[in-house]
């Protein structure tokens, strides 16, 4: 019994946090009300409601350029915390905004550690 809750627990703390697509209604609820997707969506090329491009890179875009960047976890984490400079956009060109806004009043460090789990572990499609 002892070694069975010890496995688990081993897997509990080693799996990536929100990294399984049955997260995907968690996620995009907490996107929703944190206000992410006033700006983002999840696939390229989407519109929003309006018929407009989104502000800001489509999800999935963000995984495939972070995915396997050493630090992407912290750094992306922070920038959705502290926001983006206007003159260091590495979305340039890509997307219609220009930077991201701080986002501390809208969403907790944990909770934007959980999202950018999630959006890093999306199946990047070719």
């Amino acid at each position: 019994m002892k070694r069975s809750l010890l496995s688990l627990s081993l897997v509990l703390l080693t799996a990536p946090a929100w990294a399984a697509p049955a997260d995907d209604e968690a996620a995009l609820k907490l996107a929703t009300g944190s206000g992410c997707m006033a700006c983002h969506h999840i696939e390229p090329g989407a519109k929003g409601p309006n018929g407009l491009p989104p502000i800001g890179p489509a999800w999935r875009d963000v995984s495939a350029k972070y995915k396997s960047v050493k630090g992407a976890q912290q750094q992306l984490t922070a920038t959705v915390l502290a926001g983006s400079s206007p003159y260091e956009s590495h979305w340039k060109d890509k997307v219609s905004g220009l930077a991201m806004p701080p986002n501390k009043v809208a969403i907790s460090s944990a909770d934007a550690a959980k999202l950018v789990s999630w959006i890093l572990a999306l199946d990047v499609k070719k």
